[in-house]
């Protein structure tokens, strides 16, 4: 487990757990105007929505939505898994890419997973009105990573009690995603963000050169 965390990874843990703090201190009017500008709305004109508590807003997409929505978080557990995800994985592969890629892989992968979840709400839900919010796709972009960089290593996935090799975790996982995306399973999750991210990291990596270490025989 790591214990002396890098500055990038450090600084954007500090960043997330200070903007989810805000969020809780900043409860009703202030907390939905931060949700109102700075979590990721669908492309289009402003649309007046209900945002609870008989507040109604003027809402849409603006370009930094693409970053700010990464640092906030819907609930106590939402941030707890992203945090502890970035935690056990983000140290480990700032220090093998340098901290220079480490910000360039990070943000790619969360503005790959905007994206993809724009996308998907243009194309498939252009009545459906709603935030997104949460830095889970780039943490699958460092899932991904550390697959690619550490594919032998063992990781758990619930309920499967033992370790299995971080590609087929990552894969599997990858292909869960995709099941609930396409079957509406687990309705309020971002899957196809969470793909996008997944995904956006891959191709980042493979344009980098950077392939799985070659397999040892015994």
């Amino acid at each position: 487990m790591p214990t002396n965390l890098p500055p990038v990874t450090r600084n954007l843990l500090i960043a997330n757990v200070l903007v989810f703090v805000l969020q809780l201190l900043l409860q009703d009017d202030t907390t939905l105007a931060l949700t109102k500008w700075f979590a990721l709305w669908p492309v289009g004109h402003d649309i007046a929505v209900d945002l609870g508590n008989g507040n109604i807003a003027g809402v849409g997409f603006r370009p930094w939505q693409l970053i700010t929505y990464g640092f906030m978080h819907g609930s106590v557990m939402h941030i707890l898994l992203n945090m502890y995800a970035l935690y056990m994985f983000g140290g480990l592969i700032e220090r093998v890419m340098g901290q220079r890629r480490f910000i360039i892989y990070y943000f790619t992968c969360l503005v790959a997973a905007s994206l993809a979840q724009l996308a998907i709400m243009y194309s498939f839900e252009p009545d459906r009105i709603y935030p997104t919010v949460g830095a889970s796709g780039a943490i699958f972009g460092l899932l991904g990573a550390f697959a690619m960089l550490f594919p032998r290593e063992k990781l758990m996935m619930i309920p499967i009690p033992i370790g299995i090799p971080a590609w087929l975790f990552v894969t599997l996982y990858g292909l869960a995603e995709l099941f609930f995306g396409v079957t509406g399973t687990l309705a309020g999750v971002a899957h196809f963000a969470h793909l996008g991210g997944l995904f956006a990291g891959l191709l980042l990596l493979w344009a980098w050169g950077v392939r799985p270490p070659p397999r040892r025989w015994s």
